[in-house]
């Protein structure tokens, strides 16, 4: 097969899931058709082939399954013809007031994966929980990759996002259709949703490339539906700048042999510069409104980086600014995290060892970026030791080859420096 089923499956699992939600009504039926369209591929492509359009070929075989099940079902399937017109010849839909607003809905969020994003971030669930939901659903990120996101025990989150599952179905959540109107109460999770995905396809919890460009490829296309959706809404703006920006270094971030290559040692011709005036233009149009918010900052640090000619040209003072605004707005180990690296090379090592000391260790003790910043300033200070431990404890933590063997390369650097 030209493709693995496994790529398959990561580029396609979470638009087909979002398509079916939307056919179905029901986040549960859903699933499992995918899950079981997915099945019957892997006995019938590697005889077969794969079809030209993947996503459409499981995306039907899944429908085609789940009607079937619904016409087994026989106390259910009035509820499902109701709930979304699904046409059968031997059927007839009764009429579900709860539905008066799918029409207007499916209007103005026309994107099935955008419209299961809103649907997950439903207010009886917590944002957190909506967002891990809707990271399962429709990024189809698995638990690890969710707890990486979060900074939490893989358990945790697999029983959120059973509980979450299971709340909305309790509570026939899952068929309250969002007016346009109540979108942007919904907006906040929505936003976290599309940047983790982004996130995941930066930089991969797992697999054999530094990136997964199905994933940051989808938020930028998510981000860009969403800008349409909502230009007056600054945040949404923000997302898409800071994505663009950060997208604009994806070519500089590794060498031809795959190896990761860190910030600083980039070859700064290879960023792309269309998307980075593209960015610049959202974050002036982000000042202009002079309503600052989390992506909005986050843009404006990457704006900044993006400015630099080369990494000593970077101007840190302002960088350390602006992530004390973040702070100030998004008070969390990670934006710590990052403000303390900056801090580093605005004042030195021992500048920002100070600053991830202050940090909440309970919070970043598995969180393999806290470590691997920690060995580099621990090795940049002198404290080689310290640093090979720390070294060990991030290498321990990745689960992606071309990160794991940039930290064994690092390691082995600090182990020829002098120190102790």
């Amino acid at each position: 097969m030209p493709d693995s089923l496994a790529d398959i499956y990561r580029r396609e699992v979470g638009r087909c899931t979002a398509t079916l939600i939307r056919i179905l009504g029901d986040i549960d039926l859903a699933e499992d058709a995918v899950a079981e369209a997915f099945a019957l591929a892997a006995e019938q492509w590697p005889v077969r082939g794969v079809p030209p359009n993947p996503g459409g070929w499981i995306t039907t075989t899944a429908r085609n399954r789940a009607i079937d099940r619904i016409r087994r079902e026989s106390t259910r399937v009035d509820r499902y013809i109701a709930a979304y017109r699904l046409r059968a010849e031997d059927m007839e839909p009764d009429h579900n007031p709860e539905l008066g607003d799918l029409d207007a809905f499916v209007d103005v969020v026309a994107d099935d994966q955008l419209r299961l994003m809103f649907l997950c971030c439903h207010p009886a669930l917590a944002a957190d929980t909506q967002v891990a939901l809707t990271l399962r659903l429709v990024g189809g990120l698995e638990t690890p990759e969710i707890a990486r996101a979060f900074v939490a025990p893989e358990a945790t989150i697999a029983q959120r996002i059973v509980r979450a599952k299971r709340k909305l179905h309790d509570n026939r959540a899952s068929y309250r259709i969002p007016r346009p109107a109540e979108l942007p109460d919904r907006l906040r999770p929505v936003l976290a949703t599309v940047y983790l995905i982004f996130t995941e396809g930066h930089t991969a919890t797992s697999g054999d490339s530094l990136t997964r460009t199905d994933l940051s490829g989808e938020a930028l296309r998510l981000g860009r539906v969403l800008a349409g959706l909502m230009p007056d809404e600054p945040e949404v703006t923000g997302l898409l700048a800071l994505m663009l920006l950060t997208e604009a270094r994806r070519a500089a971030r590794t060498a031809a042999d795959g190896a990761m290559i860190r910030l600083a040692d980039q070859d700064r011709s290879r960023w792309d510069r269309a998307l980075i005036a593209e960015g610049h233009n959202l974050v002036r149009a982000c000042l202009r409104r002079n309503q600052p918010g989390p992506f909005q900052i986050q843009a404006a640090i990457a704006a900044v980086h993006a400015d630099a000619r080369t990494s000593d040209e970077t101007d840190w003072a302002q960088i350390v600014a602006l992530y004390d605004q973040l702070y100030d707005v998004r008070p969390n180990p990670v934006v710590a995290l990052n403000r303390a690296v900056a801090v580093a090379e605005l004042r030195g090592s021992a500048a920002g060892l100070a600053a991830l000391d202050a940090l909440d260790v309970a919070g970043v003790a598995d969180y393999q970026p806290f470590h691997a910043a920690r060995a580099d300033l621990l090795a940049r200070d002198g404290q080689r030791d310290a640093a090979l431990a720390a070294y060990d404890r991030a290498i321990e933590l990745t689960a992606n080859p071309a990160e794991r063997h940039f930290l064994e390369s690092q390691r082995a650097a600090a182990g020829n420096r002098p120190g102790g």
